[in-house]
């Protein structure tokens, strides 16, 4: 990542979190991405109960009069709203606090004895790891640079 896409998320994100207090929504994160040619600035929203098309419209008009204000994105771009989706990643503190004593998923860059996805329950974290108790009962501890992936877990 940038440091230009790093300033434009951290400023994006310094405008968004208000606005999204106001309207009553937690902002889970907020991410400027080139995909295909175009630009994107995506904010992501939850709420208790979960989002709807309507929260995401609100907070997108909301968002979008604060970003046209400050003039933060001199290039054309996409502006984006939605949840983060079942599966979210957990990236700030406040994912893995959410996540503490639930399922997990994680991948790893590199085989660890032949397996690169592990699962289990996220019994502790700190800024360099991640612990979880896998479902044969056994502590495994990751270091986050091995990281991929670390999201909550999908059951279905």
């Amino acid at each position: 990542m940038s440091a230009k896409t790093e300033a434009v998320e951290a400023r994006a994100e310094a405008l968004a979190l208000p606005v999204a207090e106001e309207k009553g929504y937690e902002l889970v994160d907020v991410e400027y991405v080139k995909e295909a040619g175009n630009w994107y600035l995506r904010a992501y929203i939850d709420k208790p109960g979960g989002v709807t098309v309507d929260d995401c419209e609100i907070m997108s008009r909301a968002f979008e009069v604060k970003l046209d204000e400050e003039d933060l994105i001199p290039e054309a771009y996409i502006l984006e709203v939605s949840s983060p989706g079942l599966g979210r990643p957990l990236k700030k503190e406040k994912d893995y606090v959410r996540a503490m004593g639930k399922e997990i998923e994680l991948h790893t860059y590199k085989p660890i004895d032949k397996n690169k996805q592990f699962f289990g329950t996220l019994t502790a974290y700190d800024k360099e790891s991640v612990t979880i108790l896998d479902e044969g009962g056994q502590e495994m501890q990751f270091q986050k640079k091995d990281l991929a992936l670390i999201r909550m877990a999908i059951d279905f």
